[in-house]
């Protein structure tokens, strides 16, 4: 059933039960304040467009995109009908030496997106498992070519790569580390590029920092370079408070690795597919990386996939040896699943019919000043935005850090528009469908929140 707006009707399957008290004793909830949730439940049952709908039929104003994901907003026909069409038609191929015709579509599609050179797919589930199968085919590049000392993989301070242990590792958020041990060995990390002192409130990318990607020159005169393998990135790190690269920055740390034979991988879960106004940020900046992993906005949330893009010459370096053996030994039973490979094909149908990819550019400037409006409110201590994703920061409550963020998120949440917090700082990264008067109600219910918790 359809609505006035052409989409699947949500409503169609009215009534959606609430949670039981032994339902909400049995899941044990990720990434979330799991007392805190149960006492007082937000709960969503259908989505549409712009909105997620509650079970009691209330209309919550999506900023987030899900979780950074769902581009293209809610209940898209093309999408829903690829999934309902694929999963009556194949519901499962075996990847392993199989394959099924969608998945090679889908490739094809998608590397007329990348920047050139990048024309090779590799599928995986999520964006940590497209990390993890990055770093994996990093080392196992450099052992293909006889390099097998390059085993070292450099990370960043406050990066975010997933929640597998190679991502954690690489990454640099303290609080996704401290409590997992000693991680995977022979990992470092550059120092971070947030600098309050000389960028706060910057429209773009801010213009000083470039000089922090000599940090790897450091760490190369630490390890020496016949050591290290590659250095992942976010382009923008989204998951620790939407820090934008410093003009320069990402072009210096692409010389420095050329100079030193280092793989260059872009972490662009979050980045990709329109987010910064451009097919992915590597295209938006110029720098083409050897390796980049995307998720998210490649299904538009719906089904779980993930992918990592390769430079020609890394799928070479393998394709050595008897042709009957297995080249890299690394996959899931999900790659490359047939109903996600339906679900991207007709994401990237709705990107190209609504010109959605290159849609942020065209609002950027809309969107910076409203998120930059919010300057001057109480606690309200940075403002950094790019593309279509905002980040305002909060000084934090003495003894309670994140506190005063996640108190503006309640109060957001009761007010109909659902924003998403990271430590002290309110992220926020709409579908890109957003309209002007949506964008001002969630500035304006924001402000006020921001006002309330002061």
């Amino acid at each position: 059933m359809y609505n006035d707006l052409g989409h699947i009707d949500p409503h169609a399957a009215a009534g959606a039960p609430a949670i039981t008290p032994a339902g909400k004793a049995a899941y044990w909830m990720p990434f979330t304040a799991n007392r805190q949730f149960k006492e007082a439940p937000r709960l969503v049952s259908g989505a549409d467009g712009m909105f997620f709908r509650t079970p009691d039929g209330r209309e919550v104003l999506d900023s987030i995109a899900g979780l950074w994901c769902v581009n293209a907003g809610h209940n898209r026909p093309r999408i829903v009908e690829a999934i309902q069409r694929q999963a009556a038609e194949l519901d499962f191929a075996p990847p392993f030496n199989m394959g099924h015709p969608k998945a090679f579509e889908l490739a094809e599609r998608l590397v007329q997106l990348t920047p050139p050179g990048l024309d090779k797919v590799f599928f995986a589930n999520s964006g940590s498992e497209a990390v993890e199968s990055a770093l994996k085919i990093a080392l196992a590049y450099h052992r293909a070519r006889g390099e097998g000392t390059r085993t070292r993989l450099i990370g960043r301070e406050r990066g975010y790569h997933g929640v597998n242990f190679g991502g954690i590792s690489v990454g640099g958020m303290v609080g996704n580390r401290k409590v997992f041990g000693a991680m995977v060995a022979g990992v470092d990390h550059l120092r971070h590029t947030h600098d309050p002192a000389r960028n706060a409130y910057s429209v773009g990318q801010p213009a000083h920092g470039a000089e922090l990607a000599d940090d790897l020159e450091r760490l190369v005169a630490l390890h020496d370079a016949s050591t290290i393998a590659a250095v992942i990135v976010e382009p923008v790190a989204g998951s620790t408070g939407v820090l934008v690269p410093p003009q320069g920055y990402l072009q210096r740390l692409r010389e420095i690795c050329d100079r030193h034979g280092i793989l260059l991988i872009f972490d662009e879960v979050i980045t990709g597919f329109g987010r910064l106004g451009a097919p992915f940020a590597a295209t938006r900046f110029g720098v083409t990386p050897d390796l980049m992993t995307c998720a998210k906005g490649i299904t538009n949330g719906c089904v779980p996939m993930g992918a990592v893009f390769a430079r020609d010459a890394i799928y070479e370096a393998f394709m050595t040896g008897p042709e009957h053996l297995i080249e890299f030994p690394h996959g899931y039973t999900y790659s490359g699943h047939p109903l996600a490979c339906a679900a991207a094909l007709g994401t990237l149908d709705t990107y190209a019919e609504e010109d959605l990819l290159t849609r942020g550019s065209r609002l950027e400037p809309m969107f910076a000043q409203a998120v930059h409006s919010l300057r001057g409110l109480p606690h309200v201590i940075d403002i950094r935005n790019l593309g279509f994703v905002g980040g305002i920061e909060l000084e934090p409550r003495p003894g309670e850090p994140g506190k005063r963020a996640f108190s503006v998120f309640l109060d957001c949440w009761e007010q109909g528009v659902l924003i998403r917090t990271t430590g002290d700082t309110i992220a926020l990264s709409p579908p890109l469908i957003i309209e002007e008067a949506q964008l001002q109600r969630v500035i304006d219910t924001v402000a006020a929140a921001i006002r309330r918790v002061a």
